[in-house]
């Protein structure tokens, strides 16, 4: 899907408040309000927009811990894998995942009520799963840039 200037003005808007009336989109961004209705719907039924999220801090919405997980697998048989990313996909505290290349198969950024929260975590969920070789625990000192934003 070709996106166009005009898209872009759109989708950033978007971005930064998702919350934002159609009129009021349209007008920002110099469309009529039915075209800017078309095209947000062509982005979510193209899988361009995918959600509408709320970003949060974590602090005031009651989680004390933070931490970016490192996850070195085993082995990198296909059965495993896909276990592992099921399970993973299916907890809570797992609020974003990333499988890439380096020393780690995966980062996992971690959010829990407490470090007693996430030592509960490890021992009954993370520890328990077959092919792990290692788990590195990075803790998250300060938040210094969350968003959701594409740099459109």
């Amino acid at each position: 899907m070709d996106i166009t200037e005009a898209d872009k003005r759109l989708l950033r808007q978007l971005q930064r408040n998702s919350q934002i009336s159609n009129q009021e989109l349209a007008e920002s961004v110099g469309m009529s309000a039915s075209a800017c209705w078309r095209r947000i719907k062509t982005f979510e039924e193209n899988g361009v927009i995918v959600e509408y999220p709320a970003v949060l801090d974590t602090a005031k919405a009651g989680f004390q811990f933070e931490a970016i997980v490192h996850v070195s697998l085993a082995r990198h048989e296909l059965t495993p894998v896909e276990a592992f990313i099921e399970k993973v996909a299916s907890r809570p505290e797992v609020v974003e995942c990333f499988s890439t290349t380096g020393e780690a198969d995966y980062h996992l950024r971690v959010v829990c009520r407490d470090k007693e929260a996430y030592n509960m975590f490890l021992e009954e969920f993370m520890f328990k799963l077959p092919g792990i070789a290692h788990v590195r625990t990075n803790l998250v000192l300060k938040v210094i840039k969350l968003t959701s934003q594409l740099p459109l």
